[in-house]
């Protein structure tokens, strides 16, 4: 009977969850998803879609880090609802500032800043208060949630014109820090949310190395190297259709849509391939790298566009599965240590500064390697990640925090 009381909650807590952070993934992927169209009309370059992206990414990874440790001291209520709303508001002052780069790349900039209130905060609660495996489940929720967000914002982008694609996604994040706000004061009362319940015990050492201890390093590169492809990569997937496949706007948009939606399977496929594999970690990301990097290579050698397609498909969605073992399993097993948010903030901010980095480098590189050996910085990534992947020692499953699901 309890078994089923703490499932129900469990559900309850993560179909909220998963609902907030499809609504902040559709409008994060918005921009990527009209470049094209922004682009053609004349309102940006793609220097400046690049700018723009860079700009979103460090303000993001910036604000994950400061909202991470808030968010092992502030209530994921507050965090949540007002990271939302306020991400609305500025998400709209910059659909109608775009004349002013200035003002447009700050508000622009500012809807990164507070959307980066949403994840550690919501992976903290959901920890804290549902067992082992509802926590897995209820991280995979959300993180399907935000890859179905890419092809929403696809969707979007094929029938609206830019503009409306923004206005949408705004009303979007203020419905959302509406609705997320009255739910959890609601859960509080009925217990399902309680704050604070694990704390970091005495004599374990300081907070740093308590997560080395639990391999905050290895995975720390891990979100650096999936980082670059689930966000960069796709940011820039549609302009590459375009530019180097030479496919319209329209159709790059529309394939766009399909292989983000695809991808939003490796989230449930990389938690079938854990366990299949026995709760074995690292031979789960050994299998997702070396996929992801073959069919990068694949797809350097083969500019068929079908094909081409295909291997890049493919290839975002290994990476994916690393992904996905990074965030729901890896980040939900902190808990005993009372830095879920910190550390999940933490990992967010390394992702993200790499997204920064490599965004502005990718729009650069593109006028001067081109997009097909651009193909093989990509594959280099994933090839990084099975060198980290190996010399990684597996640790005894009482210091990784896998319970047996």
């Amino acid at each position: 009977m309890k078994l089923q009381k703490n499932a129900y909650q469990a559900v309850l807590l993560g179909s909220v969850c998963s609902a907030s952070y499809f609504a902040v993934y559709v409008v994060r992927n918005i921009l990527g998803a009209v470049s094209p169209q922004m682009i053609e009309q004349g309102v940006f370059t793609t220097e400046n879609i690049g700018t723009l992206s860079s700009i979103y990414f460090i303000t993001y990874a910036v604000g994950q880090l400061l909202n991470g440790m808030m968010g092992d001291k502030i209530k994921s209520k507050y965090m949540i609802s007002f990271g939302l709303m306020i991400a609305g508001v500025c998400n709209t002052l910059f659909t109608n500032l775009w004349e002013y780069p200035i003002a447009a790349y700050i508000s622009y900039g500012m809807c990164g800043f507070c959307l980066s209130m949403i994840y550690a905060p919501m992976t903290k609660t959901v920890a804290e208060n549902t067992e082992p495996i509802y926590a897995t489940r209820c991280s995979l929720g959300y993180t399907f949630a935000s890859f179905l967000g890419t092809p929403i914002a696809g969707i979007l982008a094929a029938v609206l014109v830019w503009q409306g694609v923004f206005f949408v996604g705004s009303a979007t994040l203020v419905i959302m820090g509406c609705v997320s706000f009255a739910l959890f004061t609601v859960f509080e009362k009925k217990g399902i949310i309680r704050y604070n319940q694990y704390k970091r015990q005495k004599g374990t050492g300081n907070g740093i190395k308590v997560l080395i201890s639990h391999r905050i390093v290895q995975f720390t590169l891990v979100a650096i190297l999936t980082g670059i492809v689930r966000t960069t990569v796709v940011f820039w997937l549609p302009t590459y259709f375009v530019q180097y496949l030479g496919i319209s706007a329209e159709k790059a948009a529309l394939i766009f849509t399909v292989i983000t939606f695809l991808r939003t399977f490796s989230s449930i496929a990389a938690i079938i391939l854990y366990e299949k594999l026995r709760y074995n970690m690292e031979l789960a990301l050994f299998i997702s790298f070396s996929l992801s990097a073959l069919c990068f290579i694949l797809a350097f050698f083969v500019v068929y566009p079908v094909m081409n397609i295909i291997f890049i498909g493919i290839a975002i969605f290994a990476s994916g599965c690393a992904s996905s073992l990074l965030w729901s399993r890896y980040c939900p097993s902190l808990r005993d240590t009372g830095m879920v948010s910190s550390a999940t903030g933490f990992l967010d901010f390394m992702s993200y500064v790499a997204a920064s980095i490599s965004s502005t480098v990718f729009a650069n590189a593109v006028s001067v390697i081109g997009w097909g050996n651009l193909i093989l910085v990509w594959f280099g990534l994933k090839f990084l990640g099975i060198i980290v992947v190996l010399f990684s020692k597996r640790p005894t499953e009482k210091n990784i925090g896998d319970s047996i699901i």
